[in-house]
């Protein structure tokens, strides 16, 4: 297995032989996981019912793939990470958002999947030989579980490519075989905590909806991380297909995180307690003695596939921010940090629930992103100059996306803005609530609001100061009009006086 050499640029033709359902592994696998699992449960957190949360559940899957899909096409088109595809619509120098954004959420998903599977193994090993739970076995759980993410993540796209082909196999029959497991305990009627009408009703519902859709929009930085593999001229239907199902396929996760919140919910109610949350010590109360195993397995697999997914995006984005970087040593270094990070937070600043807010928050600032990345791609027909997207990272300057100094006013503002409002709006209770968190009667409606300004605002940006008509390619523009403006040649920086 070679270790994989390639950065952001563009990937050569000969080299791109990934195929749709390989995008679907990497993408189903990365969230087929703990962590998903707990996301599952929260729908039971917050007092539905059983039927509730999985309406809720099924309702955030699809908006939120429907959200994600069209973040696949970037890759396959331009051979190049999302994050320089978006040098088109923010700028040369504008694309750096999408790669910090990319990074910060990378940085927090690692450090969530190393908590929660280094919980569970140490958890589990502690139920089935009494393995002592010590700040010092916690540690090396850690440490272990880190350091074999890092080891995949050195070698790259295509051993990342085969722990997945595994990994989805094998954590999707671990969590089917909980069916066994838990059949005899499972109560499908139960009645959640709140009462029929209940105030709190619809602000939980969709608080749930929400949770669960921004478990779909966090991956929407990376699909170009797995996609610039497939050819060109794969039909784009069978690619966003790959990706829409992808997270549709995840409801068995969430189910079973949802199931069983819910047995624990009825039998050990203490870890379901919405002031300090314990899943995995609730899924390990109520496991029978025989599954202590495949909890395990399932937290060794489910965690390796989202530490890699998420670690490797990080070092592909820090290897594009810092060309100097090579994508080995940028993996290396943010690996290296990422862990002292978890080391840190888990052990010296008890920083769980800080993680959990910050990539909510992050998230939230995603969500437009990806909003701006859509209607871009729409407005432009699909169409983009890969030599003009590569102008960064060979420290050129110039080209169709140079727009003010490298900048991109019109997507920078519409993005900015749309960030900071839907900031605004965060209603997470006990954690962080913006100064308009309490408008919507306590629900959580950030994400639907940054979405719909983001929308909004980008195309009367477009319409009310087009861009250039260059950007545009042979057919010209769609829905927004294009301006006589020229376009700097791309030259060497060094050569601009």
């Amino acid at each position: 297995m070679k270790i994989e050499t390639y950065g952001v640029e563009r990937i050569p033709d000969a080299d791109r032989t990934a195929r749709p359902i390989d995008l679907f592994r990497l993408a189903f696998g990365g969230a087929n996981t703990f962590a998903t699992c707990v996301l599952g449960a929260f729908p039971i957190l917050f007092g539905l019912s059983f039927w509730q949360g999985v309406t809720a559940t099924v309702l955030g899957l699809v908006v939120g793939a429907l959200i994600l899909a069209p973040l696949s096409l970037f890759g396959p088109l331009n051979g190049t990470n999302n994050a320089v595809s978006s040098s088109a619509h923010l700028g040369v120098h504008g694309r750096i958002v999408g790669s910090f954004l990319s990074l910060l959420t990378a940085i927090a998903f690692f450090s969530i999947s190393v908590w929660s599977s280094g919980d569970a193994l140490v958890g589990g090993a502690h139920r089935l030989v009494g393995l002592a739970e010590s700040d010092f076995t916690y540690g090396v759980a850690y440490a272990l579980f880190a350091g074999l993410v890092l080891v995949v993540c050195i070698y790259g796209f295509r051993f990342m490519l085969f722990v997945n082909k595994i990994a989805v196999l094998a954590a999707s029959l671990l969590f089917v075989l909980g069916v066994f497991a838990f059949a005899g305990d499972f109560d499908p009627s139960y009645a959640g905590t709140l009462p029929a009408g209940d105030p709190l009703f619809w602000p939980s519902f969709i608080g749930a909806a929400l949770i669960v859709l921004s478990n779909p929009v966090s991956f929407g930085a990376f699909l170009g991380d797995w996609s610039r593999y497939i050819p060109a001229e794969t039909p784009r239907s069978r690619v966003l297909a790959a990706a829409f199902l992808s997270q549709i396929a995840t409801f068995l996760p969430f189910l079973f995180g949802l199931t069983t919140a819910s047995i624990i919910a009825a039998k050990a109610a203490k870890y379901v307690d919405p002031a300090a949350p314990n899943y995995v010590g609730g899924l390990l109360a109520i496991s029978p003695g025989w599954y202590f195993v495949p909890v395990c397995l399932i937290a060794l697999i489910g965690g390796m596939s989202t530490g890699t997914t998420a670690l490797y995006g990080t070092g592909l984005d820090f290897s594009s921010v810092f060309p100097r970087f090579s994508r080995v040593q940028a993996t290396i270094f943010i690996g290296t940090l990422s862990i002292v990070f978890i080391f840190v937070g888990r052990f010296a600043a008890n920083l769980t629930q800080s993680i959990s807010t910050f990539a909510t928050l992050i998230i939230t600032c995603t969500a437009p992103w990806m909003v701006i990345m859509m209607l871009g791609y729409l407005t432009r027909r699909g169409w983009y100059d890969a030599e003009a997207l590569q102008v960064f990272n060979r420290r050129q300057r110039g080209g169709r996306y140079w727009f003010t100094h490298g900048w991109n006013w019109r997507g920078m503002t519409a993005w900015l803005a749309s960030a900071v409002v839907a900031i605004l709006f965060v209603n997470l209770p006990g954690q962080f609530v913006g100064p308009l968190g309490d408008l919507a009667g306590g629900v959580d409606v950030s994400l639907p609001v940054g979405l719909a300004i983001a929308a909004v605002l980008y195309l009367v940006l477009l319409a009310a100061f087009p861009e250039p008509r260059e950007v545009y390619g042979p057919a010209g523009p769609r829905l927004v009009g294009a301006a006589d403006t020229p376009v700097p040649p791309i030259v060497a920086a060094e050569l601009v006086g």
